[in-house]
């Protein structure tokens, strides 16, 4: 299979893009600048170009079997208004472009790219695919970067929506952020703790990309969660004994709120996100629990 991904370079496009080659899948990966994220391997090809402009890379896009698109800046920063404006147009205009490109083919696949923080601050319920959107900031741009996916259903492709938990993986994203303040002792919960933290192993979240690529049969919305969501709390009790460290300094909800503003306040609430539809269509998740998720990626060597 031929495999096109927008930010294929990133944290997560790295990853993806590598678990495809194991498997003998050719890739193209797509990114801004010259950097080809590490990998030398004759199946696969960087493409340097900005995926929110229109370009010859979208012609390229209809010389492959599927298209993941991957590209969105990350959340994970104080935001202002023009911050805020990054995040949503660096998935809409990114979006709108791959939608151009895809052609009017029923062999061909497009994935896109959304996030559990579609649901909102949504309590302690439960969030499987089919649950309601929430108010807030992020809830409204996966909103809004869904319906421009959607614009697809007008050609005749298979097309999903995955919405990402917390990808967590030793060399990168929010779990290489968060272990050297546990390891100097200086780890807790934030706020009360008592929020729901939605993640997933690295591994899993590439082998369920594998999983709708392979099953021509799927389509739609899938959370891309472990089974088995946890409290903020948890996490950091999980996280500190995976370490062998204390992690019962909390960060009080004002300090949070007025280092990172309102991503701050975002921090402080969460979803339970499962996943319904993969676990129905019969994928096996092999990091379902936190504890042990935790000690191997941050085993030793």
């Amino acid at each position: 299979m031929k495999v096109f991904i927008v930010g294929g370079t990133g944290f997560v496009g790295t990853l993806l893009s590598k678990k495809l080659l194991e498997k003998g899948h050719h890739v193209t990966a797509l990114a801004r600048g010259r950097g080809k994220g590490g990998i030398e391997h004759d199946k696969y090809h960087f493409v340097s170009a900005d995926a929110q402009e229109k370009g010859s890379w979208q012609q390229a896009v209809r010389d492959h079997d599927a298209v993941i698109n991957l590209a969105g800046v990350t959340i994970f920063r104080r935001w202002n208004p023009k911050y805020k404006q990054a995040i949503l147009d660096s998935r809409i205009l990114t979006t709108r472009r791959v939608v151009e490109a895809l052609p009017d083919n029923p062999a061909f696949t497009f994935i896109n790219t959304s996030a559990a923080g579609y649901y909102g601050f949504a309590g302690d319920e439960e969030c499987p695919e089919d649950s309601p959107p929430g108010n807030d900031f992020l809830a409204q741009v996966c909103q809004d970067w869904e319906a421009e996916a959607r614009e697809a259903e007008e050609k005749n492709i298979r097309m999903a929506i995955t919405r990402f938990g917390v990808v967590l993986q030793k060399s990168g994203g929010a779990l290489s952020q968060m272990v050297p303040a546990f390891k100097m002792g200086m780890g807790g919960p934030l706020g009360s703790g008592k929020q729901w933290f939605s993640w997933i192993h690295a591994n899993d979240l590439t082998s369920a990309f594998l999983f709708i690529l392979e099953h021509k049969e799927l389509d739609g919305v899938f959370n891309f969660v472990a089974p088995n969501p946890v409290t903020n709390k948890g996490m950091t009790k999980a996280l500190g004994k995976a370490l062998q460290r204390p992690a019962f300094i909390p960060v009080p909800g004002f300090m949070l709120k007025m280092v990172m503003g309102e991503f701050g306040d975002t921090l402080l609430h969460g979803q339970r996100a499962v996943p319904k539809r993969l676990l129905d269509a019969g994928f096996t998740f092999k990091h379902p629990e936190i504890q042990p998720a935790l000690e191997h990626l941050l085993k030793k060597g």
